[in-house]
């Protein structure tokens, strides 16, 4: 069984013998990722306009800005400055072949048997609130509803091309990222999402099943209100560094529902650098989000700096995974169940 297969069985709770999982090396490492490449031009790059500030045009013609020469920078002015121009503003042309070239060499040949997994640049939120600035896109989701929808479903349009290129070079998941949590609770009221978002939520998540790839999708803080809904819409695997946020136990509600990628809790459990409250919470995510015949990829924040700790400390956490991570038949026929007494020897046969 390779890593292709047992990253889709454990989607499709379908009996993986193990749990997937992201790891660096010597670790198991199941996911293959790719992007889109858009063209460039001498504003794609950063440059620097004074003694401490840099910037530079995106894809879709935000100018970011930043004060050093390393970070990722954010959003200064949105390319949409008035929602006047909502119909008529030009947006990339995310459907080129050409743009999704060095992907499909990618899979072809550096993915092995690997899953592969293309990468979006989010749903519309993650867009259109960069094109509009987050301030003012929140305010306009109240008071401008209509051209806000207007705007929303150019996205998806483009989006759904982006799906469609990504099934075309042999994909097997798109990915995006939306960050729609704050530390305390969902960022805007959730039936003004489940009235915004939803609805395209369900048909870019259509278009990808009708295509035979799933949809994975990351968002930071506690946005717990939503996740139903993200699983009546078709999202199949929940990317969350931050689990402990909504409670294992609140997750594991819907165990079977949706596949939960996480590594153990950037915030909390990894904070402490207790190796055995580290390797404890591994085995507690193994057992309540990956009990029903899969439903659990183990990750890793791969930016150990920005969180302050040692890849030592994370190291706790993968070799955790590791040993708790296989699976053997229980007592029901096709049913499996931790298989507790494995060992990091044995895994890393």
């Amino acid at each position: 069984m390779n890593s292709r297969e047992i990253v889709t069985r454990a989607i499709e709770f379908r009996n993986p013998k193990r749990i997937p999982a992201t790891f660096p090396p010597p670790y198991w490492h199941d996911l293959f990722g790719a992007s889109v490449d858009y063209p460039e031009d001498e504003r794609s790059h950063w440059r620097k306009v004074s003694a401490a500030r840099w910037e530079r045009v995106d894809e879709w013609g935000n100018t970011w800005a930043r004060l050093d020469d390393t970070s990722k920078g954010e959003v200064v002015k949105g390319a949409l400055q008035s929602l006047d121009d909502v119909e008529s503003f030009p947006l990339p042309d995310l459907g080129n072949p050409a743009y999704y070239e060095r992907a499909r060499l990618a899979f072809a040949k550096d993915a092995g048997d690997r899953f592969r997994v293309g990468g979006l640049p989010g749903f519309a939120f993650n867009i259109a609130r960069k094109l509009r600035k987050l301030e003012q896109y929140l305010i306009d989701l109240a008071l401008d509803p209509e051209r806000i929808t207007i705007l929303n479903r150019r996205v998806d349009d483009l989006l759904e091309q982006m799906i469609l290129q990504y099934a075309r070079i042999g994909t097997d998941a798109v990915m995006l990222t939306e960050d729609w949590g704050t530390q305390k609770g969902l960022m805007i009221n959730p039936e003004m999402w489940r009235q915004m978002f939803k609805p395209g939520f369900a048909r870019l998540c259509k278009v990808a099943h009708d295509k035979g790839l799933k949809v994975f999708m990351h968002s930071c803080g506690k946005m717990t209100a939503i996740i139903p809904d993200l699983i009546e819409a078709g999202i199949d695997v929940l990317q969350f560094d931050q689990p402990r946020i909504h409670g294992l136990d609140t997750l594991a509600q819907w165990s079977g529902q949706v596949t939960f990628w996480c590594p153990v809790d950037i915030q909390t459990t990894l904070q402490t650098k207790d190796p055995a409250l580290i390797e404890a919470d591994a085995q507690e995510m193994i057992a309540k989000l990956g009990n029903k015949g899969g439903g659990f990829i183990a990750g890793y924040y791969s930016d150990n700096a920005s969180i302050g700790l040692d890849p030592k400390i994370q190291d706790i956490a993968c070799r955790a995974f590791m040993k708790y991570g296989w699976y053997k038949l229980g007592a029901e026929d096709g049913i499996f169940s931790l298989n507790s007494s494995s060992t990091l020897e044995a895994c890393l046969k």
